[in-house]
């Protein structure tokens, strides 16, 4: 039946206009921040079936939308510039698989998607099943599930554009023939240095325990008195936790220093300087020193 006359303007549809949350705008901002661009994903299905490409379809359709982060599909690996790797590996896959890898351009990210590519899944001991997507191809990112959602998909493409992000940046530095590198601490000896470090670590875990060596060593190299910078670090430190690693630090410092015969005779020497032999009672100096030498 064909409508001649004009619908009222109540019986009109009218969408609502979407605007995003300001917690969505921030996300988005700082996954583009570094790349500044779209990011083209490629999938490739060595042997699945097909739930992980529903869910990722899902995932790039308006309802979960993640075109909105900048995450488009691709049909060529050569515009890729992430690989989305789906079901387990199969034998007549490997290759296909493997020439898209080296397909893509650099630099590139690879993810194995669902329980499938990370691990094989329920196929991983079939005759004709080499495994997940690691045992053919390096992986960067993981997504599991069977088939994962996608609100767990768009959770991995995060991930991914902030991995890509830092391989856009990095650079790899080559030292010229004939130039040795210079070593931390170079004037702090080489056995008192890794002795400091391993307590540190020992005392406040191995990756704040270094930061801690690195600031005593640093505290050590300082000109002046080493027992006086040292002092003047733990007096300045406001955080008992760290006053207490470093007065540990220095009374171990002070005991490779100065061996308990070296301490001995030390405090011994300086005892004959504070009570010289004829100004105190015979039996009172000896007794000292005896003391001293116990």
């Amino acid at each position: 039946m064909i409508i001649d006359h004009r619908v009222s303007e109540r019986l009109q549809y009218r969408p609502d206009k979407i605007t995003l949350d300001e917690s969505v705008q921030a996300a988005k901002q700082a996954l583009l921040n570094d790349i500044k661009r779209s990011v083209y994903i490629y999938r490739c299905d060595l042997g699945g079936c097909n739930g992980c490409e529903i869910e990722i379809f899902a995932t790039i359709t308006p309802v979960f939308d993640a075109e909105r982060f900048g995450i488009k599909n691709t049909p060529s690996p050569r515009h890729a510039d992430v690989l989305v790797y789906t079901g387990a590996v199969t034998r007549a896959m490997r290759m296909p698989g493997l020439r898209a890898y080296h397909a893509a351009p650099d630099p590139k990210l690879v993810v194995s998607y669902g329980a499938c590519g990370c691990t094989g899944g329920i196929f991983h001991d079939n005759y004709c099943v080499w495994g997940g997507t690691d045992k053919v191809i390096p992986v960067d990112v993981y997504i599991p599930g069977c088939p994962p959602t996608p609100a767990q998909t768009v959770y991995g493409f995060a991930l991914v554009l902030g991995l890509l992000g830092q391989k856009l940046h990095h650079s790899d530095t080559v030292e010229e023939p004939g130039v040795k590198a210079t070593l931390r601490f170079s004037d702090v000896p080489y056995k008192v240095r890794t002795a400091i470090e391993r307590k540190a670590r020992l005392y406040s875990g191995y990756r704040y325990g270094q930061d801690l060596s690195d600031i005593f060593l640093e505290t050590l190299e300082k000109d002046g008195s080493v027992y006086a910078n040292l002092n003047e670090l733990i007096v300045r430190e406001s955080d008992p936790r760290k006053v207490e690693v470093y007065r540990t630090l220095r009374d171990d410092l002070m005991a490779m220093a100065v061996g308990p015969e070296k301490e001995n005779e030390l405090l011994r020497e300086g005892l004959r300087r504070i009570v010289p032999p004829g100004t105190m009672p015979g039996e009172n100096a000896q007794a000292i020193l005896d003391a001293a030498e116990r």
